[in-house]
């Protein structure tokens, strides 16, 4: 960039900041910020578009195109130039811009009169704010040092927008986080919570983005590098003989850390008139801005590194250290991007609910938050620059919806439904030690899923019969490298300790898909839920199936002993496990170590294939689970984690309940036990219309135990049955409204 462009668009800058701190109001403050870019470009016409919501542009602001458009001009995203602009996030600089794809004349702003057009997408940390856009008569192409510059201004308009300036908010931050925020997320995990904000990973508060001494700002920032170099070095001194995945992270850090590009560019943001700070920021945008636009997993891993080395740097830029003074509130709600299974573990149960502005329904944090009981919501955008420590928030898992610093009527009603439910919680404990008979005298048995030793006191106050499914590979996603035979021994030991007799059935280490361990190297499959994974890995790698085995038969110390494989697909399948456990029992026999007392073999049906396997596999296989979340989403060919298609399938489908009938009625012929485990077994109505086509056992998460067993007590089996076979012959969809009003019919 040239030494005018320089001292030019630092003159900008100043001018900008000037205006941002005038007294004037809101509109008329925005007012200036075109005048002043149009002059100092020698535009004709400068306009400023700011999303009015997530889908639409609204003219906000203009010098050179009619006054009266503004406020009123309103473009879709994607919608010409300007949409396109908001959609890519990416510059748009054509010298004639009517005769580019896309162009939408827009009759009212009086635009047919300005030919070249350059749009700048205003965006800050990731998130797309608006478009700013310049225009002149002329054809003209404008130059990477103009494009440069208007991008150094865009990204200051980002931070006077974000600030409330353009809306007249007052005291800017401050006043932005004293609002009230609706976020809607996704249900990681059911549940409602009320407490203060914990944030994970503390955002550094950037408040100087312009600055007029550029020697002294580029001399704090290589100061800061310096430390930042320091640190990561030390780091992978710590770490030299540790995990291989930290250590490429942190080879990672080190490779960013020294990159001249790097620095060179932030130095060129700083000689552009912005302070350190706001330069290490700027650049820190454009990676997110990348990251949502990369779909190589690689390529986001390591933007996401940039991404978290930029915040480093920023620390030591501030001087805000990692908790900058925080402490830890009594009643902490934590809030992240993401987090990892080891890093909430050593959080445990002192948490009362999470939200992660990333994260998936299946993904590791979700499946420890799960074992935890902890209401979770996934993917709740911008939460993370929303919050601050401290701020009030109520989670509300059942609906993934999260309400950051709520007024007074949705705290209200907040705790009324917490209120509600802590009732209804009561009233289940007087049923605990009920068996679940329903009133035409069917008896269903009711367990719990776990997958932490932490999950085993629930055994007692939930009621529940035994553990129906342990996920064992809680123990291998936590760590950085494989567990000890011994370890899982002991810990297999202690879980049937905790159960006091009752039956646990462990379920074989379950991995791939979205379970990937940290120390195994990651398969790049297109589609990983319907590959690799599970027994598929079991089987081709015989030596970690075989380790887990003489883990459980060790752990089982001479008692019952039951072994489920997942995701079989056929027979064959089945019947490979089997003959590996025949090999480990030969093989503790030889070894002398003792056998369990009764050894009991089953498998997950999840796959629609294993539905129709030959009539031996049901004769040989000693018990059947269905599992009901991946059943479901294979057979409405329906992604669990797509929200646009996995609501559109309901599980009281008429389709959907043809086909466990099919597994009903093949298992009662061959006499095999079967038991639904899932999400859809601790709903209510889904448990009870399961039970009514003959699935008598059913594993859910304690907290489900109370209401399902609540609903089957009061319920005649047979007739639900008539009025869903009714259902079926009309010609309906789904039971369920059927279902519902012959259950609101009997209150």
């Amino acid at each position: 960039m040239s030494n005018s462009t320089e001292s030019e668009s630092r003159k900008l800058l100043g001018r900008l900041r000037d205006a941002m701190a005038s007294d004037i109001e809101g509109q008329a403050r925005l007012n200036k910020i075109p005048h002043l870019i149009a002059d100092s470009m020698e535009c004709e016409v400068c306009a400023v578009y700011l999303f009015r919501d997530e889908e639409t542009l609204e003219l906000c602001a203009t010098v050179g195109l009619n006054p009266e458009a503004v406020h009123h001009t309103r473009l879709r995203l994607g919608e010409g130039l300007v949409g396109r602009v908001a959609r890519s996030g990416k510059p748009i600089n054509s010298p004639d811009a009517p005769a580019e794809p896309g162009f939408r004349y827009v009759p009212e702003t009086g635009e047919e009169q300005f030919r070249s057009f350059l749009g700048i997408p205003i965006q800050r940390l990731g998130e797309k704010l608006g478009v700013l856009v310049v225009q002149s008569r002329d054809t003209r192409a404008f130059t990477p040092d103009e494009i440069y510059a208007l991008e150094v201004v865009a990204m200051v308009l980002a931070e006077m927008t974000e600030l409330g300036a353009f809306v007249g908010a007052g005291d800017g931050l401050a006043a932005r986080h004293q609002q009230a925020v609706l976020i809607r997320g996704l249900t990681g995990q059911e549940g409602t919570a009320e407490g203060h904000v914990w944030l994970h990973e503390p955002r550094v508060v950037v408040t100087n983005l312009i600055a007029d001494d550029p020697a002294r700002e580029i001399g704090r920032l290589n100061e800061a590098v310096d430390k930042l170099r320091v640190s990561v070095d030390e780091m992978l001194a710590i770490n030299a003989g540790g995990d291989q995945e930290q250590l490429q992270v942190l080879e990672a850090y080190r490779m960013f850390a020294n990159s001249k590009g790097w620095l060179r560019r932030m130095e060129e943001d700083i000689s552009a008139g912005l302070s350190a700070e706001g330069a290490v920021e700027k650049e820190q945008s454009q990676a997110r801005a990348r990251m949502g636009q990369v779909q190589d997993p690689y390529l986001r891993e390591r933007l996401s590194d940039l991404d978290d080395l930029s915040n480093r740097l920023l620390r030591h830029l501030t001087g805000q250290c990692h908790r900058n003074g925080a402490e830890l509130p009594p009643d902490p709600v934590l809030v992240a991007r993401n987090i990892g299974p080891g890093e909430l573990l050593e959080y445990g149960r002192v948490l009362r609910g999470i939200v992660l502005e990333e994260g998936s329904v299946g993904s590791h944090a979700a499946i420890v938050a799960r074992a935890l009981a902890i209401p979770l919501v996934v993917r709740a955008p911008r939460i993370v620059d929303e919050a601050m420590n401290g701020n009030q928030i109520m989670v509300d898992g059942d609906q993934g919806i999260v309400h950051l610093r709520p007024e007074d009527t949705v705290v209200k009603a907040f705790r009324d439904k917490m209120a509600m439910k802590a009732k209804a919680q009561e009233r289940y404990r007087s049923i605990r030690d009920k068996p679940a008979i329903t009133l035409c005298g069917a008896r269903i048995d009711l367990t719990m899923n776990a997958g932490l030793m932490a999950d085993l006191p629930s055994l007692e106050g939930s009621g529940a019969e035994g553990v129906g499914l342990f996920r064992t590979e809680l123990q291998f996603l936590v760590r950085n490298k494989m567990p000890k035979r011994t370890e899982l021994a002991a810990l297999y030991s202690h879980v049937l300790d905790a159960a006091h007799g009752r039956r646990v059935v462990f379920r074989t280490l379950d991995i791939g898909s979205d379970k990937v361990l940290p120390y195994m190297k990651p398969t790049d499959e297109p589609n990983p839920a319907l590959g690799w994974r599970a027994i598929r890995v079991g089987l081709d790698k015989p030596g970690v199936m075989r380790m887990q085995l003489q883990a459980l038969i060790r752990g089982a110390g001479g008692r019952p002993l039951t072994i489920m494989f997942p995701f079989v697909a056929q027979y064959e399948e089945y019947r490979a496990a089997c003959a590996e456990v025949d090999k480990t029992i030969a093989r503790e026999k030889r070894l002398g170590h003792v056998l369990p007392a009764t050894l009991e073999i089953g498998a997950m049906l999840e796959t629609p294939s294993l539905a129709y396997a030959p009539e031996r596999f049901f004769q040989e296989v000693e018990f059947l689970s269905i599992g009901g979340n991946d059943l479901k989403q294979f057979f409405f060919a329906a992604d669990r984690e797509n929200e646009r298609v996995r609501r559109r399938y309901d599980t009281l489908n008429v389709s959907f309940l043809s086909f466990l009938e099919q597994i009903v009625e093949r298992c009662k012929r061959s006499n095999t036990p079967l038991s639904f485990c899932g999400e859809d077994a601790g709903r209510p109505i889904e448990a009870l219309c399961l039970a009514a086509i003959g699935i008598r056992a059913l594993s859910m998460r304690p907290a489900s135990i109370g209401p399902v067993k609540s609903l089957l007590l009061r319920s005649n089996l047979t007739e639900l049955r008539a009025v869903m076979d009714a259902a079926r012959e009309r010609g309906d969809q789904s039971v369920r409204p059927a279902v519902m009003d012959y259950l609101r019919a009997q209150v």
